[in-house]
């Protein structure tokens, strides 16, 4: 069973703000370990407690530190307001 946290137009939105190293991570997994990082945020539980329905613990958390890192956050909240309405 999937604990799906976001719509399908919502990832859409989502995706292309998310880096693609050279050497990871798969882009089929992204939405599953995105959808991990808002779990653990919504759920206010540990990164050990994160189901393993999102990936292993420490790889949500990793993608979480790159992205923090990358700024995707942070985009994710400036760039809809900049554009602003229609």
């Amino acid at each position: 069973m999937t604990r799906r946290q976001l719509a399908n137009a919502q990832w859409e939105f989502i995706e292309p703000y998310l880096p693609i190293g050279r050497y990871g991570p798969y882009p089929e997994r992204l939405r599953e370990r995105f959808e991990g990082v808002i779990w653990r945020f919504r759920s206010s539980g540990q990164w050990r407690e994160t189901p393993a329905e999102f990936g292993p613990w420490a790889t949500v958390y990793g993608r979480f530190r790159v992205w923090r890192d990358a700024g995707v956050f942070t985009a994710l909240l400036e760039d809809p307001i900049a554009q602003g309405p229609g």
